[in-house]
């Protein structure tokens, strides 16, 4: 398996070592490099004019500027973001996209405006309403209007093909995002929850089509490999994002292997493709987001979300749900009571925990996950 930890390598590299990614890239490509903020950011439009796009997933780090700017019940994760943003380590960022879904992201492109004017600041504003073709035509201008300042930020035109090109790199990653996540569940000893993370958050700080490459080359070796049986059970996780690897360590180190998830972070960005068809590329793009479901940050009268995991515990055989609840997120905790009653219907154990990005202590997590393991066994 040399060829598998040599992939893992290089992936647990780009993750620990973002601030040097950036570096080498404009060193050598000499092209931009755009920050994009959670959750739904059209990268492709990034991708397109040549430039590199960055996952900006929060850090653990010590908040003390940004309580400027924000108040203490401010979500973790963009409290850390404009923290950095505030230190400087956002600086060789030409410019960032954020999208402004909830009232703390709402705050935090204007904090930013105010905060961090070294650093372009490009709002995005999704529609509400995604089921009217009105939204689509509004969204698309939000995408063209975003082309146009990324066109100002290159200095060079974002041509059709461009976009068509960066949209068939995108959707063949999210293809092959599927296709990893399904595999994980015959390797989870291999690719337990640390381990099948990485993979994932590897490709926000990497270049869509290497990462694609590289993780195919982990399909690759693992499918030469042995199924593998796991003695423990098998958990769905859902919320933003469950991070860091302390805490992932601790459902394997309580004999839970994560085979499925409906994180912000993970699954929810790649099981959506941007549909084929006649209309161009940024109409196509906004179709996208019509297409999505069972995220809270999309208006969604009948939650369905309570639906896609209950068919997703089931599908993928696991023994229970386990519910990452970012501290403060109220899109997120509006949701809870819904699937939490149709999950225990269905007669599938739940577990609720609540997560900080900056909390130096997982003790806490540690008693909870113990306690919920041993319950299923």
């Amino acid at each position: 398996m040399s060829e598998y930890n040599t992939i893992l390598e290089k992936m647990q590299w780009v993750v620990n070592h973002p601030g040097q990614v950036v570096e080498d890239y404009l060193k050598e490509r000499k092209r931009p490099v755009i920050g994009c903020v959670p959750e739904y950011c059209p990268e492709e439009i990034v991708y397109a004019a040549g430039m590199l796009p960055i996952g900006m997933w929060g850090a653990r780090t010590t908040i003390s500027q940004a309580t400027s700017y924000f108040p203490a019940f401010a979500c973790s994760l963009v409290q850390s973001d404009l923290e950095l943003g505030l230190r400087g380590v956002y600086d060789l960022l030409s410019a960032v996209i954020i999208p402004s879904h909830c009232d703390h992201l709402k705050c935090f492109g204007q904090d930013w405006k105010v905060a961090v004017p070294q650093v372009r600041f490009i709002p995005l504003v999704h529609p509400n309403n995604r089921g009217l073709e009105a939204a689509v035509t509004y969204l698309a201008g939000e995408y063209q209007r975003i082309r146009r300042e990324l066109e100002v930020v290159g200095r060079l035109p974002i041509t059709e093909d461009e976009l068509n090109n960066a949209i068939a790199v995108y959707n063949e990653h999210r293809r092959t995002m599927r296709e990893f996540t399904a595999v994980v569940r015959d390797y989870p000893v291999t690719l337990n929850a640390r381990v099948r993370h990485l993979v994932i958050k590897s490709g926000y700080f990497m270049d869509k089509a290497e990462h694609t490459a590289l993780v195919r080359e982990l399909i690759a070796a693992l499918s030469a490999a042995p199924v593998e049986a796991w003695p423990g059970k098998k958990i769905v996780l859902t919320g933003i994002m469950a991070e860091p690897d302390e805490f992932l360590k601790l459902f394997t180190e309580n004999g839970l292997a994560v085979v499925a998830d409906d994180l912000a972070q993970e699954s929810r960005q790649f099981r959506v493709d941007v549909p084929d068809g006649p209309e161009d590329a940024l109409t196509r793009m906004a179709r996208r987001w019509q297409n999505m479901s069972g995220c809270p940050l999309l208006i969604d009268p009948d939650k369905q979300r309570r639906f896609m995991l209950t068919e997703l515990a089931k599908e993928s055989g696991a023994d229970g749900v386990v519910v990452c609840m970012m501290k403060f997120c109220e899109m997120e905790e509006f949701d809870y009571p819904f699937y939490k009653r149709t999950l225990a219907e269905a007669g599938i154990p739940l577990l609720h925990l609540e997560l900080d990005v900056n909390s130096p202590s997982f003790e806490s997590a540690r008693t909870r996950i113990q306690s919920f393991a041993e319950m299923l066994g």
